[in-house]
C-alpha cells in the first residue's frame, strides 16, 4: 500500500522535468554567444501525448520484472535546428528563454508547495494534530 498514493513519486517526477528544464535553458543562455549553438528544449508534453496514444499494456510475468511505469527519463531534450537568430548560425532567442525560465520557476515553485504541503499534513498527523 503506497502511503501517498504515488502524489510524492509523482511529484518528484515533476521536480525532475522541472530541474531539466532549468538547466536545459540556463544552457541556451549561457551559449547565447557561441557561434554554431543551437538551442535545446526540453520535451514531455509530446513523449506523453505519444505513450498514451499507443494501445501498449506491460505486463509483469515474474515478480522480478521491471515495472514499466517506473521510468523517469520521461524527459527528452531535442535540439532546434530550424531557425538561426544570429549571423553567427546561432539560435538561441533571448526573450523567449527568459520567458520560459519565468514560466518554469512558477511551475517549480508550485510542486515545492505543494509537496511540501503533504509533508505538512504528515507532521501534523504524527504530532496528532497540534
Amino acid at each position: 500500500m503506497s502511503f501517498f498514493s504515488g502524489t510524492i513519486s509523482k511529484l518528484e517526477n515533476s521536480l525532475h522535468y522541472a530541474s531539466t528544464k532549468n538547466k536545459t535553458i540556463a544552457n541556451n543562455l549561457a551559449n547565447i554567444d557561441t557561434p554554431g549553438y543551437k538551442a535545446k528544449k526540453v520535451e514531455f508534453k509530446d513523449a506523453l501525448q505519444s505513450h498514451l496514444s499507443t494501445d501498449f499494456q506491460a505486463k509483469k510475468t515474474h515478480p522480478k520484472h521491471v515495472s514499466f511505469g517506473d521510468n523517469e527519463s520521461n524527459v527528452s531534450i531535442k535540439t532546434s535546428n530550424s531557425t538561426t537568430y544570429n549571423h553567427n548560425g546561432n539560435n538561441v532567442d533571448v526573450d523567449k528563454e527568459m520567458s520560459e525560465l519565468a514560466k518554469n520557476q512558477i511551475y517549480y515553485h508550485a510542486l515545492v508547495d505543494r509537496i511540501n504541503g503533504k509533508f505538512n499534513s504528515l507532521q501534523k498527523v504524527i504530532k496528532g494534530g497540534q
